[in-house]
Order: C-alpha cells, then sequence, then structure tokens
C-alpha cells in the first residue's frame, strides 16, 4: 500500500511497470513454504539492532539500507523509527552492542548531484522512505524512494551484492558512491578508480571496532554510464581516480521512464583482484530476479531443517524469523580461492575449509552455536578450524574472543570458543586436530590476560575498576570445565583433574551469608556495601552488564553444586521464584541499556541468565520452569519491529527462542543434556543430514498444546515412557519421536525423582 504521496509523484506508466515486474523478484510458488514465513523487519526497532536487508546465510555481503551512521541503537545501520536513508551498503552487523562496517554506500538520486548525505533531508544526498513502501524478505530488500521517483531493489550472494533501480524518465540520474560513509567508525584512507565506462573499484581502510580492518571492491554497471567523476567530500577531482578520507564518486546516467540500471558488487578483504573473483564466481551474467530466487532458496533449505505446526501464523513468523537471525553469523570472511586477511592483517589461504568472522563467543556459544550443531552441521568443523587457525596466526596465545571484521576486537570475558570446540568434538565434529586444540585451550586460559594470574594462584579476582571479578570468575570456571572433559575424552588423566579442580573457583566466590556470588577485595574480605539489586557499577567491578541476582546461577558445569550451596532444592527453587517474582526493582537500570527485558530481577535482554528459567529442573519441579520459558518467550518476543527485548547479538537471543519454541535447550552445551520446557508448537520436526546422523528426522509432539495447557503431564520417547526432564543430543541425532502430553496443571511427579534430573558430565 502506497500512501497517496507517493501516488503523485510516481507516474502512471511507472506504476504499470512495477506492477508486472515486481512478482517477478518475489514470487512464490504455490503455498507457503518455511522461508514465507520469516519477517526481517523484526528486532529493527527498539534495542534488536537488526538490519532489514539481503543476504544469504552466513554471507560475507549483507546489503541493506543505512539510515543512521552513528549511536548504539544505529549498531547495524538501520532503525525503524527513522524517516530518511542515507544509502546501500554492503556489510552489517547483526544485533551487536557495538556498531560498525557499512562499507561501500551506493545512492541512485536525481536531480542535482550531491556528493554528502547532510544531517536533514535537502541538506545532500539523504532521501526519506515510508515503511508502507518498503518490502523485506530473505535475499531481498525493496524500498521507494519518491524524492527521486526511483524503486531500489537489492539482493545477495555470499560475497557480492546486486542492485536493480528503476529510474524515472530523467536527464540527471546518478549513482553516487560514499567511500567516506561508515557505521561507527572513520575512514583512514580509501581509493575510488574508474577503470571504463561501467565499471569501478577501490578500496575503504576504517579504524572502528577492533582497529583498522580494509575491504576491497569491484562494482560493474549494466550498461556504459554517460559520464563519472571522482571527488573529495563535495569538491570533484581531476581524473579517473582519488584517494584519500572523504573518497566519493558519481556515475551518471540519462535514463528513460522504468529503465533499470544494475550494479553488482563484489567484496574482498585481499584485493581488488579477489574482490572480481568473488563477484564473477557468484554473478557471472545480469539476472538479477535468477540471483534474488537462488537467494531464496538458499534460505528455504536452510530454515527447512525446522518444519513447525501451528494454528498462530504470527507464532511461525515469530519461529521462523528468529531461525532466520541464528542463521546470519558466523558470516564468511574467506574469498573463493580461500584467501583471507587475518587478525594480523596479513592474508592467508585456507587448506578445504571456509573462514568466518563475527565470532560473538561470549554470546553464542550458549544456545546459537549448540543450536548449529543441529541444523548447520556441514559448517560446524569450519568454524573449528576457523578458531585455531585464529590461534596461529595471531600470535599471542589465545583462541578467539570476539573476532569483528577478521580483527580481534577482545569484546566481553572468558574464552568462549574453548566450549565452542568441546562441544563439536563431544558431537562428533572432529576434522580438525583435537591436541592442537586442547594446547590451544590450555594457552588461552595459562597466560597472562584479564587477571587471569589472580585466578590461578588466588582462586578468585580481587574487585578494582572495570575489572568485571565475579563475572570472570564464574565464566573462567565454566572455561575450565570444558577443557577437563576434553582432556579426559583424550585420555589425558592430569590435565583433566588439573582443570576439573580449577573449575571449583566459582566457590570463591560464593557468599554463603548472602546467599550471592560476590566481589572480593585482594585481601579475600568480601566488598562492602552490597547490594545485589543494582547493576555494580558504571566500571563493572563485579558484574559484566548485571547484577547480582543475574549472574548468580552462572555455574553450568556443576547445578548440583550450585542447589547444595544455596541450601537443598526448596531453598534453590525459592530463590529462583524470587528472581522473578520479587516486586523490588533495579534501582540504577536506566544507566546501561543492555539490560533489558526485565521480570523481577531477571533481564532477558543480556545472556548471563538465558539458562536460569530452565535451572528448576535441576531441583525436581520441571513444572516451574514449563511456566517460567512460556512466560518469557510469549511476553518478550513478538512478529512486530520491536519484537526482540534486546541486542539480538549475533543470533543468541533468537536461538533462545528457537530452542525453547521446540521444547528444549542446552543449559550446559558441552553436557550433549538438553532440558525440557514447555513446546509452543504442536508439531516440530528437525530435518537431520544424513552427512551427520543416524536418524532422517526428530519430531517433538505436544498433545493438547495450548497456552492454557503449559505443563507436561506425560512423555513417551520412540513410544517408550520416560519420566526424566531431559532428552540427550545423541537421542536427538539418532532420529526418533517425543511425545509429551500437556495440561492445565502440574504434574509434579513428573521429572521430580532425583534419577529423572538433567545428570551432572
Amino acid at each position: 500500500m502506497k500512501n497517496k504521496t507517493n501516488e503523485t509523484l510516481l507516474p502512471c506508466t511507472l506504476r504499470i511497470f512495477f506492477s508486472i515486474v515486481f512478482p517477478l523478484a518475489v514470487a512464490t510458488c504455490c503455498g507457503k513454504s518455511a522461508v514465507d514465513y520469516v519477517n526481517p523487519m523484526i528486532g529493527t526497532d527498539g534495542h534488536g539492532h537488526v538490519y532489514p536487508g539481503a543476504t544469504v546465510p552466513f554471507g560475507m555481503v549483507q546489503l541493506s539500507p543505512d539510515t543512521r551512521d552513528n549511536t548504539w541503537d544505529g549498531s547495524s545501520g538501520y532503525h525503524y523509527s527513522d524517516g530518511s536513508i542515507l544509502g546501500f551498503s554492503h556489510n552489517h552487523l547483526t544485533g551487536t552492542g557495538c556498531p560498525d562496517l557499512g562499507n561501500v554506500l551506493l545512492m541512485p538520486t536525481v536531480g542535482d548531484l550531491k556528493l554528502t548525505p547532510g544531517a536533514h533531508f535537502g541538506d545532500g544526498y539523504r532521501a526519506r522512505f515510508s515503511h508502507q513502501d518498503e518490502i523485506s524478505r530473505p535475499g531481498y530488500y525493496e524500498v521507494y524512494l519518491p524524492d527521486y521517483q526511483v524503486k531500489v531493489e537489492l539482493t545477495a550472494t555470499a560475497r557480492a551484492g546486486f542492485h536493480r533501480y528503476t529510474f524515472p524518465a530523467t536527464a540527471a540520474g546518478h549513482v553516487v558512491v560514499d567511500l567516506q560513509h561508515g557505521i561507527g567508525n572513520k575512514v583512514i584512507e580509501a581509493q575510488l578508480t574508474i577503470e571504463n565506462d561501467h565499471v569501478a573499484s577501490g578500496y575503504r581502510r576504517s579504524d572502528g571496532w577492533g582497529g583498522s580492518k580494509v575491504y576491497y571492491f569491484v562494482m560493474e554497471f549494466s550498461r556504459p554510464f554517460d559520464s563519472a567523476g571522482v571527488a573529495q567530500g563535495d569538491k570533484g577531482v581531476e581524473g579517473k581516480q582519488t584517494i584519500g578520507k572523504e573518497t566519493k564518486g558519481h556515475f551518471d546516467f540519462k535514463t528513460k521512464a522504468g529503465e533499470q540500471i544494475l550494479v553488482r558488487v563484489g567484496l574482498s578483504t585481499v584485493s581488488v583482484e579477489g574482490a572480481r573473483k568473488n563477484l564473477h564466481s557468484e554473478i557471472p551474467n545480469w539476472d538479477f530476479n535468477g540471483v534474488a530466487a537462488a537467494a531464496r532458496k538458499q534460505w528455504d533449505t536452510a530454515l527447512n531443517t525446522l518444519n513447525v505446526e501451528a494454528k498462530d501464523n504470527n507464532l511461525k513468523e515469530t519461529f521462523y524469523t528468529a531461525l532466520y537471525h541464528s542463521l546470519l553469523a558466523p558470516t564468511l570472511l574467506s574469498d573463493v580461492d580461500g584467501q583471507f586477511r587475518g587478525p594480523d592483517e596479513n592474508v592467508h589461504q585456507t587448506k578445504g575449509y571456509d573462514y568466518y568472522t563475527e565470532l560473538s563467543l561470549w554470546d553464542t556459544f550458549r544456545a546459537e552455536n549448540p543450536l548449529l550443531t543441529l541444523v548447520q552441521p556441514g559448517r560446524i568443523n569450519d568454524f573449528v578450524n576457523t578458531m585455531l587457525e585464529h590461534f596461529k596466526i595471531f600470535g599471542q596465545n589465545t583462541l578467539p574472543v570476539w573476532p569483528e571484521g577478521g580483527k580481534e576486537t577482545w569484546c566481553m570475558i572468558g574464552n568462549h570458543a574453548i566450549p565452542v570446540i568441546v562441544e563439536a568434538y563431544t558431537k562428533g565434529f572432529r576434522d580438525w586436530n583435537a591436541n592442537e586444540a586442547l594446547n590451544d585451550m590450555i594457552a588461552s586460559t595459562d597466560k597472562n590476560r584479564e587477571q587471569l594470574d589472580s585466578y590461578r594462584e588466588k582462586g578468585f579476582i580481587p574487585t578494582g575498576k572495570g575489572v568485571q571479578s565475579v563475572s570472570k570468575v564464574l565464566e573462567y570456571a565454566y572455561d575450565d570445565s570444558c577443557i577437563a572433559r576434553f582432556a579426559k575424552a583424550l585420555g589425558k588423566d592430569d590435565l583433566a583433574e588439573k582443570y576439573s579442580k580449577r573449575s571449583q573457583n566459582w566457590e570463591n566466590v560464593f557468599d554463603p551469608s548472602t546467599g550471592f556470588m560476590r566481589g572480593k577485595n585482594a585481601d579475600g574480605s568480601w566488598v562492602t556495601p552490597f547490594d545485589a539489586n543494582a547493576i555494580n557499577s558504571i566500571n563493572f567491578n563485579e558484574y559484566t552488564e548485571a547484577n547480582a541476582w543475574q549472574y548468580n546461577f552462572f555455574v553450568l558445569h556443576n547445578v548440583p553444586g550450585l542447589i547444595a550451596k544455596l541450601g537443598g532444592d526448596e531453598k534453590f527453587v525459592a530463590r529462583l521464584d524470587e528472581m522473578f517474582d520479587t516486586k523490588e526493582k533495579i534501582p540504577n537500570l536506566a544507566m546501561i541499556p543492555d539490560v533489558t527485558g526485565v521480570i523481577g530481577m531477571y533481564a532477558h535482554g543480556n545472556e548471563p541468565v538465558h539458562h536460569v528459567a530452565y535451572l528448576y529442573n535441576y531441583a525436581g519441579q520441571p513444572w516451574k520452569t514449563q511456566t517460567r520459558v512460556r512466560q518469557v518467550a510469549n511476553t518478550l518476543y513478538t512478529n512486530t519491529p520491536g519484537g526482540i527485548c534486546g541486542n539480538d547479538d549475533c543470533g543468541q537471543m533468537s536461538a533462545w527462542y528457537v530452542f525453547t519454541a521446540l521444547g528444549f535447550y542446552p543449559v550446559d552445551p558441552v553436557s550433549g543434556i538438553y532440558i525440557l520446557g514447555s513446546p509452543l508448537f504442536d508439531k516440530a520436526a528437525l530435518r537431520l543430514d544424513p552427512k551427520f546422523t543416524k536418524g532422517r528426522s526428530f519430531t517433538v509432539v505436544a498433545k493438547n498444546n495450548s497456552d492454557k495447557n503449559p505443563y507436561i503431564q506425560s512423555a513417551t520417547l520412540n513410544g517408550k515412557p520416560i519420566t526424566r526432564s531431559w532428552i540427550s543430543h545423541d537421542e536427538i541425532i539418532a532420529g526418533g519421536k517425543l511425545v509429551l502430553t500437556m495440561g492445565p496443571t502440574p504434574n509434579k511427579a513428573f521429572g521430580s525423582a532425583p534419577a529423572d534430573r538433567p545428570p551432572k558430565i
């Protein structure tokens, strides 16, 4: 539906033309497939920080509109509340709390040539738009720019973007290229070269999150431009090449009404020739509809690994969009020939695998990486090989912490490449050197970084300005538990014993007098004053983006031990209930925008609590997990632009929802144990990949399922009754059917016996 203003500006001939062409780009076959339930606009408002543009699963290129180039809520370059578009750039972060990328921005314009965006519409090439004139689908994006009477369509392959601009009749059509533009970063140097009458190339080197990064590009036009020029800022430069911090270019066209100008753009971190090779390998011709159809097919294949049944289409759209967001990152960094620019800023060559970046490991080790072992098993070995190669070429004795654009950002805490690698091994993904991986893990945890010396020598980390002491102890302890289990699997019992013992360091920050994990001074005394409700301080002295409540249950590897510390099952459950039900407020909630999705002291918009609702199962009261997970899923995820309650964080928020909707969740991913919750769907089937599994599918059936019937009454697995409140990864990949009979009141016998609780592995 178009508004009246746009109808007035759009000539009749173009309206007819669009009505003919548009269905070709987005037509679907009979009936709805999984891809048709995806709404990429979910999470573009509020603090979701996702983008709506065109990409393919895990693609290097994310071709998307930029409505702003700064601010925390502009981390992806797009925010639903904005009313104008700066242009369309070729790479974007998804759901992060830091902005970056936004490289190689193109903008079609009509009229007087303007080479700067301007702060407001009319000041520069910036153009107004309406969400009524915007379409976003997996692999395809469209918007109409009424100020220029130009229709923009975008699609993508893994390493290239494809633009289709439909112009009005004009003697003053332009495609502006702005290499000064970036999202939350500053250009160090950019080059633009006009190679001939339809090809341009260059690079943009920027200094943003993670430091210096460079992206090379080649862009080709579907027909020769009538004229072109290069500039620095808004001033033209003689010749066909320019280098500087304000590099711009313009490609000018005289067009007939409805004439289409297509631009295909290849990216590479290696070289212009690498970008050209990527472009010609992936978009060898000018078939925009064919590329869009291929992108759609990739998404449909990826999304159809899960087939869900429900009467509520909003529920299905929320689910499939969450699955879609879970498949956006990590992103490819290596070119079609296997070359990539590594964290040492040198060019390297892969051998038989793809190299990835955008590894938001502090976030994604919890649910997204476990989800990918089920729905994208063909990529898991490549992810691990990427991490091992990162260690080797970075030369700083560490596995990746948070690589972005190929560079290490050192963002967040712990070293959660460790659980991701160990999880891969325990689930049978072993196309890499396990002994090398173990050595890398040991180096990563035994070298002096982030107070590891105190952690090793004292068993705790003294609190100090910005130290995040308690959170680091808890997360290092989990990493140590993963090393211990990995070493044991490799037959290295001495190492297993060493790291198993060190994994109990969490006990050193547990204060039995308050029942909370607390900070300590260097002499071992507790830090005072202590307020469990308050977000620690602006400097995060003890907790990372959280208060004491939100880190109090982070002992993933030893929940029974935590239950004992808190006084047993009933007291543990009471503490969980208090977390959700308290009427007290977080007194300084506004000080950090990451703490969102608040229910009592629970804050789902940030990751440290993502496992907490599932912990009731460990204390023999799984019916309370069933209540809590429904509460979180139904109130904090919606089919709206603001439908993600906090940063999606490269898909972790979305992956939590996918698992919860299926009815199980990996509290301790390395264990291979999934904790039963309360399925949102009547039926959900996971299609298994026969290259990696024995079974063909695993199905969860929820009989009598509804919001009024959230409680498990009984269960069968492959026709045999079970009373335990968990299932294993091996049971899932063997294939079969889990049938849960649901009801309106708790069956307090189900899963309550000690033998039916999740085991400690």
